[in-house]
């Protein structure tokens, strides 16, 4: 399966998510820790009103560090993602 994010959404594989114990409880990640992870796929931007659209930062490949809250969990074949705005990536770790 093929998934395109639309304006400024980008799809990203999480490294370090949430822990689930063994009894089924969700231990979130610690806040002084940044999620980080993989960039899968790239939207075209965001609509300007002049018809244009935003540049995008990242591109897919780009190993990104997120903004603790936001964007939106997905699974997709068995595996999680997050769908965030470009808003909400910190920086691209080179």
């Amino acid at each position: 399966m093929k998934i395109r994010p639309l304006g400024d959404n980008i799809l990203v594989q999480q490294k370090n998510a949430d822990e689930v114990t063994s009894f089924g409880l969700v231990l979130p990640e610690k806040d002084d820790k940044k999620p980080e992870g993989d960039v899968i796929a790239v939207g075209p931007g965001k609509l300007l009103e002049d018809g244009n659209r935003s540049k995008m930062d990242v591109k897919v490949g780009d190993h990104v560090l997120l903004k603790s809250w936001g964007g939106d969990k997905v699974e997709i074949e068995g595996k999680e993602y997050k769908i965030v705005s470009q808003d909400e990536i910190l920086a691209v770790v080179e």
